[in-house]
């Protein structure tokens, strides 16, 4: 899986792990947003694979509010410590989380909108399979844009 990562500033220690997930639940982008402050590779490393583990633990919920909730965006489905998960899910049963740190935000709904758009203008390339990974480096460059919404420097 392809995972990117901001560096440019600290979002108002803001941070979040952005991740869309196939209909297949198969991760296919993530990107971080917002510094990881003062640890250790160690400890980002370690970090990384706790939020992997709470975004993938939280599809169930996404899951079971998807049935629930005639909006595609769901805002907030989970919760692990201060972490809280927020999600938007696609007609095709595509699911965009989002890992923060904070309340859930009206520009978030935004940044869900905006990366709907620009996930259905990638997966209309004919050679894109449904479970492949966005490895576009424009796509990846355009979602951290996009995140600028969320007040990620």
């Amino acid at each position: 899986m392809s995972t990117t990562n901001t560096s440019g500033g600290n979002g108002g220690n803001k941070r979040f792990l952005f991740m869309i997930v196939s209909p297949n639940d198969v991760p296919i982008f993530s990107a971080h947003f917002g510094a990881l402050s003062h640890q250790t590779e160690k400890e980002k490393d370690e970090q990384e694979h706790l939020f992997q583990f709470v975004l993938h633990a939280a599809l169930d919920a996404v899951d079971v509010k998807m049935w629930k909730v005639k909006d595609m965006n769901l805002k907030d489905v989970d919760a692990f410590h201060e972490w809280t998960v927020s999600a938007y899910i696609t007609p095709s049963k595509t699911r965009f989380l989002l890992l923060h740190d904070g309340p859930y935000e009206d520009a978030m709904k935004s940044f869900f909108q905006d990366i709907h758009e620009l996930y259905v203008k990638a997966i209309l390339n004919p050679f894109h399979g449904r479970d492949k990974q966005l490895e576009d480096p424009k796509f990846s460059e355009l979602v951290h844009t996009s995140a600028k919404k969320l007040g990620v420097r």
